[in-house]
């Protein structure tokens, strides 16, 4: 079988005043989420299960993602999350910090065999 991407989504999520990189990264994953409303898994007969997801997230500090508090996001299908630089921090006028910007691209893949 081989692993054949059938979807992506882009997603863009913010942490506006507590610096705080997992939730605009949730934020992300679930404006990409929630802008997709194909049942691939049902078009091709699979089960939701079957679904492998793969989530790439840019922000400007990875380290200060916690991928495993992604993961409950994702209702069903097999979750892999990477966190690589990225996105944005805006400073804000004042000085009093900075608005933090995240990417995520979500792609959903199933093992198929091609004709």
């Amino acid at each position: 079988m081989a692993k054949t991407r059938m979807i992506h989504e882009f997603g863009m999520g913010t942490s506006l005043r507590r610096r705080d990189y997992t939730e605009a990264a949730s934020r992300a994953i679930k404006d990409a989420l929630w802008h997709n409303s194909i049942s691939v898994a049902d078009a091709f007969g699979f089960p939701k299960s079957a679904m492998l997801i793969d989530v790439e997230i840019g922000v400007q500090e990875p380290d200060q993602v916690d991928p495993a508090k992604l993961l409950d996001i994702f209702p069903y299908g097999a979750p892999q999350i990477k966190v690589v630089k990225g996105g944005l921090d805006v400073p804000k006028p004042d000085g009093s910090g900075v608005t933090v910007i995240a990417n995520a691209a979500v792609m959903v893949s199933f093992n198929m065999e091609r004709a």
